[in-house]
Formats: C-alpha cells, sequence, structure tokens
C-alpha cells in the first residue's frame, strides 16, 4: 500500500494540479492581439507577507475589472489577479497615453503618501511574465526633519517588451523619473496618469524566456559562496564524524573485548557501563502513544520533504510558477498521512499499546493542530489588515474538504494496515521485570544540555545556506540551486542521526537507560536552532516591522521548526535503535 504505488500516485495526481497557467492560450499572438495583462498586489517591499490587492489604492480602475481566477496555491500565495488598466497589445507601441485623469481626494493623497513612505512596491503579470515596480520616491536630501521630507508619486509608466516571431520572451516597466506628482501637502492633486509601450525584436527562444530570473541565484559568486558553504559544512561533518566514529569504534571494540574477556573469567564479577542496563535498554519509553504519534507524524514529514525534493531537482518549481510550492505542499501531505498513520499505528502496536484509535488521532492532530491554530490566528490578524494572506472562505472550505475527504481516510487505512502488520518488536535482549534505578549524572548530562550539544552541530552545517532560503522565503531573492540545497540536506540528515548515536552511546555508558525520548529531543533540537536563527535574521538581516508581518515571521517559522523537530527527531530516533540493537546483539547477555 505504501510502496511503489503511493510515488505513482503522487507523481501523477502533482503533474495534473501543478501546471504552468496560461490563461487558456498557447502564447502565440499576431499584430494587435490582446495579451493578457493583469495586476496583482501592492505592498511594503521589506514586508513580503503583508501585501493587499492592487486596487485598495486610488489607481485608474477599468470600466469592468475582471478578476481571474486562480488555483489553490495562487490563492496561498496570497495572489489575487485582475485585469490592469494598461492595453499592451501585441506589437503596437505607444507613446504617453494617456489611461485616466483622476483628482486624488485629501484621503487618496494621505493613502500614496503613506504607501510611497513604507517603499510599496506593485506587481503584475503580462503573459505570466513577472513586472515590477516602486509607487514613487521620497526626497529626503539635506533635510533632519521628517515632516520637511517631499513625497513624490510616479504617474508615467513605460513598458519594454521584447518579442521573438509570434510570442512575447521578456518585459521590463520603469517609472519615468521626471514625470512625479507631489503628494507632500494634504490638499486635492490632479494626476494623469501615462504609459508608454516599446516593442523590441530577440533572438531568446521562448522555450528560455523564465531563465533570466532564476540566473539571479546561478550568478558565479553567489555560487562560490554556496560551494564553500557545502565544502565548508562537509569537511566540518567529515572532521566530527570521523572524530567521532574513531572513537566510538575504538571504545566500542574495546568494550566487546573487555565483555568477551569478562565473561570468560569471572561469571559472577559484577558488570559495568552500557552492558551492566541490558535488561533496562528496551523498556517501553514513557507516553508511548505520544511517542509513536510523533515518529510517524515525523516520518510523513520526511517523506514529504523528499518528496518536495523530488519535483524541486525536476524542474516544477522555476520562478513565478505561481503557487506550485503551495499545491506541493497540500496535495503531497493529504497523500502522505497515510504513511504517518501505518508508522505511528504499526510502532505502537509493536509497544504493546491497546488504544491504537486514540493514538491515531494524536497522530493525526500532532502536527495540523499546531498549524491550524497558528493559522487561526495569522488569517484573523490578515483579514483585521484587509491583506491579500487572508484566505477567503471558499479556500478554507476547499483546504478542509481536502484534510476531511483525503487526508483523514488515508490516515485511518494507513493506521489500520500498521495495527494490522503484527510486527513484534525486535529487541536482541530480554527486558528485566523491574527497572533499575538511574545513579545521579551530572548537570550536563541532563536532557536540556544533552539537546544544545546534538542541535548544534547539524545546525552549524545548515546555517548559510539558511541566509538564502529566508531571503527568499521572507524576501524578495530568487532561490534556484535546489541541488545544492538538497547536497545541505542530506548532510543534515548524516550530521543529526551520527551527533544522536553518539550522544545515545555516551547516554547508555554512564548506565542511563531512558533514552528513547532523549534520542528524539536530541534529534530534533536543530529545530530549536532554527528558530533562535529566525530571531537573529529578523532584527539583524531584515527590514520587516509591523504587527502583522512579525506576527507572519514567527508565527509560520514556528510551525517550520516544529515540522524540522519532528522529522529530525525521527531520524535521530530510527539512527539511535538501529545503533542500541546492533551492539547489544554483538554480545551475549544472561
Amino acid at each position: 500500500m505504501m510502496g511503489g504505488g503511493l510515488v505513482a500516485v503522487v507523481l501523477i495526481v502533482l503533474c495534473t494540479s501543478i501546471q504552468v497557467r496560461s490563461d487558456g492560450s498557447d502564447h502565440k499572438y499576431k499584430v494587435g492581439d490582446p495579451v493578457p495583462l493583469y495586476a496583482n498586489k501592492v505592498g511594503p517591499f521589506h514586508n513580503p507577507s503583508e501585501t493587499y490587492r492592487f486596487f485598495d489604492l486610488p489607481f485608474c480602475s477599468p470600466a469592468h475589472p475582471k478578476e481571474k481566477k486562480e488555483a489553490l496555491g495562487e490563492v496561498l500565495n496570497g495572489d489575487r489577479l485582475v485585469s490592469a488598466p494598461y492595453k499592451l497589445d501585441f506589437l503596437q507601441d505607444k507613446d504617453s497615453e494617456i489611461v485616466c485623469k483622476k483628482i486624488l481626494s485629501k484621503e487618496e493623497v494621505g493613502q500614496f503618501r503613506t504607501a510611497v513612505l513604507k517603499d510599496y512596491y506593485f506587481q503584475m503579470y503580462y503573459d505570466d511574465l513577472p513586472i515590477w515596480g516602486f509607487l514613487g520616491k521620497v526626497e529626503k536630501e539635506g533635510k533632519s526633519d521628517p515632516s520637511e521630507y517631499k513625497y513624490y508619486l510616479f504617474k508615467h509608466l513605460h513598458f519594454e517588451i521584447f518579442y521573438n516571431k509570434d510570442r512575447v520572451i521578456e518585459i521590463n516597466a520603469r517609472t519615468d523619473p521626471n514625470a512625479l506628482v507631489d503628494l507632500s501637502e494634504d490638499k486635492e492633486v490632479e494626476v494623469e496618469f501615462m504609459y508608454s509601450v516599446k516593442w523590441k525584436e530577440t533572438n531568446t527562444p521562448f522555450e528560455k524566456r523564465m531563465e533570466k530570473y532564476s540566473q539571479s541565484s546561478s550568478l558565479p559568486h553567489h555560487l562560490e559562496i554556496h560551494w564553500f558553504s557545502i565544502i565548508n559544512s562537509c569537511v566540518t561533518v567529515l572532521l566530527l564524524t570521523g572524530f567521532l566514529a574513531t572513537i566510538l569504534m575504538r571504545v566500542l571494540k574495546n568494550d566487546f573485548v573487555k565483555y568477551a574477556h569478562d565473561e570468560e573469567t569471572a561469571d559472577d564479577q559484577e558488570e559495568t557501563g552500557w552492558k551492566y542496563i541490558h535488561g533496562d535498554v528496551f523498556r517501553y519509553p514513557k507516553y508511548k502513544s505520544l511517542f509513536a504519534a510523533a515518529l510517524g507524524s515525523g516520518t510523513q514529514l520526511f517523506t514529504l520533504t523528499i518528496f518536495i525534493f523530488i519535483l524541486a531537482l525536476v524542474g516544477v518549481f522555476y520562478p513565478y510558477n505561481r503557487g506550485a510550492l503551495f499545491t506541493a505542499l497540500v496535495v503531497i501531505y493529504a497523500l502522505t498521512s497515510g504513511i504517518a498513520g501505518y508508522t505511528a499505528s504499526s510502532f505502537y502496536c509493536q509497544l504493546e499499546g491497546t488504544n491504537w484509535v486514540r493514538n491515531l488521532l494524536l497522530t493525526g492532530s500532532l502536527f495540523c493542530g499546531p498549524l491550524l491554530l497558528t493559522f487561526s490566528f495569522l488569517n484573523t490578524v490578515a483579514i483585521a489588515y484587509s491583506a491579500t494572506a487572508a484566505l477567503p472562505f471558499g479556500t478554507i472550505v476547499v483546504i478542509f474538504l481536502i484534510w476531511a475527504l483525503v487526508t483523514s481516510p488515508l490516515l485511518v487505512l494507513g493506521g489500520i494496515a500498521g495495527k494490522n502488520s503484527r510486527a513484534e518488536f525486535q529487541a536482541p535482549v530480554r527486558t528485566t521485570k523491574y527497572p533499575r534505578e538511574i545513579p545521579p549524572l551530572p548537570w550536563y548530562r541532563g536532557t536540556l544540555p544533552q539537546m544544545a550539544m546534538a542541535g548544534f552541530l547539524p545546525f552549524s552545517a545548515i546555517y548559510i545556506e539558511l541566509y538564502y532560503i529566508f531571503a527568499s522565503v521572507w524576501g524578495h531573492r530568487i532561490y534556484t540551486i535546489y541541488s545544492i540545497l538538497f547536497i545541505v540536506f542530506i548532510i543534515l540528515l548524516i550530521v543529526t542521526a551520527f551527533i544522536t548515536v553518539a550522544l545515545t552511546y555516551f547516554q547508555l555508558a554512564a548506565e542511563d537507560h531512558e533514552w528513547w525520548w532523549r534520542s528524539f529531543l536530541c534529534g530534533g533540537s536543530t529545530g530549536l536552532f532554527i528558530y533562535g536563527y529566525c530571531l537573529y535574521y529578523y532584527y539583524a538581516r531584515s527590514d520587516m516591522s509591523g504587527f502583522m508581518q512579525t506576527s507572519f515571521f514567527f508565527g509560520y517559522m514556528a510551525c517550520i521548526c516544529y515540522g524540522f523537530f519532528l522529522m529530525l527527531g525521527a531520524v535521530g530516533f530510527r539512527a539511535a535503535l538501529f545503533f542500541v540493537r546492533h551492539i547489544y546483539r554483538s554480545i551475549k547477555c544472561e
């Protein structure tokens, strides 16, 4: 049920749901044909989540504005496309064409002035190619008092469009720095909005027209930093894993020799170290239902990440394929919920748990619950701000239906399959009836210090790449080097697994047999470090401001870091379990 068939289903569904939206045309035009131009959104440049509909500002609106039908991912992305007031017909040059004459009231002048002060930009799509520009500029020359600043609105847009035969290849929009409207005073202002269009021929083929957007992140100096980041990570990882491997192998070898020697000589000699606790090491953890649910959710998120990487490497997420990532996340998460159900339920039954229904409910709500609460709060904030990030009621209904008709049934089916798998927990040694007392341990062997040690190493391997991802998700930089990101992800998994195994060994050697939860928490602690990086990024690397942007940034990053915590926790536990089984299988225990 969960094998190759799932992979095929996920990829087929995604190929049908993630498509290039092309307005029903094949992008071929004749002279004078209307080419679709949609105005999308406006918002403060430094606050990427805080965007508003284009006509929330008093621009010239077309007589019959037409809203474009949007896919689920586009709506989740905050895109609200509506027909723009400019007519850019194929191969028709225009010079200083008037869009409209308008008298701006005092309130409208205030609206535009606030927008100019906050560095508002606009975004449009012409034949599915993105266009940006700023609305105006603030003149601060030699003035220290903000009340003396001059605020100007750009009123003339120049469109430069490149074509190849019957196709649009590239479009640039620039504002005329001389055509300005002074908005500095609270009074009515008459504005004449204008635009010019210039068509130029190019030899760039239609298939390569999106390349210019992805090249920015592949510029030589950027690539150098990325490769430096990878080499830095690899060297760190190799040194540390090599160092740990050498120590562990040597220590384990000595342990095996010592334990074998002890068996041959004095049988009544008291055992010490990790062999001493062989009767307790496979004693099931406390809160086993929660543990199995966390393992199931983590495994599902790991599968989700792998599928996203496959799609990224295949080339689905090219720049400005609007909402493709969001569509992929929703669809894959829904389709992989069976994996969470199966993993959690089968593991829970292996731990001799009986209430598997409650375990399934816990698995279903462990990640979705906090995500739903965060979304409800942030959506309310977005509605209060009238921002495009506020999801329409119809979209919320669609997401609920996906959850009710796809996610939940698959979770239950996975759970039933897991319960019926009847697998027994593979413990190489017998567990004693009564737990052995754990000797008093120094403070640095506590859970929190161990988590701090475990999280720092994997985090140090990814933190350079984190900046680029943050600048892409919470800024306007474009990220397209998925191959490098995938290598970094693999390094992250290796380091997480290795550091968890090492810390588990040292914990067992100190005769502390409660390693189950500890290995999960140590594996997942990188998620907490990433959240710590969020604080640094917000205050030191970004210019985000305002309640809405701040709550969106910290709210959604908390969900992402929690997802990382579950995913890496599952990886850490699996590695530790493999290791513990291996060492106890290698010795003879009475």
